[in-house]
């Protein structure tokens, strides 16, 4: 089964996602097997982290912030902004796929883990993603 939608966000953040995930795998009807989630962009991420304590989100955010500082003398892509050549650093640092095993018809994620969006630009977007899930 192959799915398409997508989701708003505010800006940048990490924007939990897991379920609708989960529901997809719920429609897909299947005991065993993988869920590949994809993001069709080269400006935000998907990343499985800590769903519990929004501390840890927000220290993610602001560690990646420092890394790939905006207004960097070095970068020559700023035609959308002093955030586009970070969003770019950021979503090559993390993923842009992630495959989740299906296990008794559930996604195998750890007790505190979540399926995250990580959104790298300040501005709202309006992201897609495909989700195959298979046997």
């Amino acid at each position: 089964m192959i799915a398409k939608w997508t989701h708003e966000t505010n800006g940048q953040g990490l924007y939990e996602i897991t379920d609708e995930v989960e529901r997809q795998v719920a429609r897909a009807g299947i005991d065993e097997g993988l869920c590949t989630l994809f993001i069709q962009h080269t400006s935000a991420s998907l990343v499985i982290q800590e769903n519990a304590a929004p501390s840890a989100r927000r220290d993610l955010e602001n560690w990646m912030n420092r890394l790939a500082k905006e207004g960097d003398p070095l970068y020559t892509h700023t035609s959308e902004g002093p955030d586009d050549m970070p969003a770019h650093i950021k979503a090559a640092l993390t993923q842009t796929s992630l495959s989740i095993p299906i296990v008794d018809g559930e996604l195998a994620l750890g007790t505190w883990q979540g399926v995250f969006l990580w959104e790298h630009r300040r501005a709202p977007k309006r992201r897609r993603l495909v989700v195959h899930i298979g046997q």
